[in-house]
């Protein structure tokens, strides 16, 4: 498991040219299928600012690998728009405050979302419905 917090900041580096594309930024989250949908680039050209979860080979505490830059392209019309996961309020369906997430982890083979960490503690990646610019929203505690 990777967190959001150990990923920004990590250099994307092509595996056949071993060449730096650029630093990730931030990591967009796909409600719909509980999974990262692609990494923001900082310091990257414009038109390889965002990078599709698909052309990831690998995640590492060091860098993240993509397979080549003929890989890289997935562009701003096929990823959800960006909103920042960490830091955001949490709201369940009901509208029941859980606090703010802290951090997400998630499964770096295959961006699957695995665990909210929130101030009031921790939600598994299937409880998430959504994420807008107000909250993220999750399934209420079953009991």
């Amino acid at each position: 498991m990777m967190l959001f917090t150990q990923t920004r900041g990590l250099p994307v580096i092509t595996a056949e040219e071993a060449a730096t594309l650029g630093t990730v930024d931030a990591l967009t989250i796909d409600a719909r299928t509980r999974s990262v949908a692609c990494l923001r680039l900082s310091g990257a050209p414009k038109d390889r600012a965002v990078l599709g979860w698909g052309a990831v080979e690998a995640v590492g505490h060091d860098a993240v690998i993509v397979r080549s830059r003929v890989a890289v392209g997935a562009g701003p019309d096929e990823v959800p728009e960006h909103r920042d996961a960490v830091g955001s309020r949490v709201l369940t369906e009901y509208g029941v405050e859980h606090g703010t997430v802290k951090d997400v982890g998630y499964d770096p083979g295959t961006g699957k979302i695995l665990t909210l960490y929130t101030a009031l503690g921790d939600i598994a990646g299937d409880d998430l419905i959504g994420l807008g610019t107000y909250a993220v929203v999750v399934r209420a505690e079953r009991h």
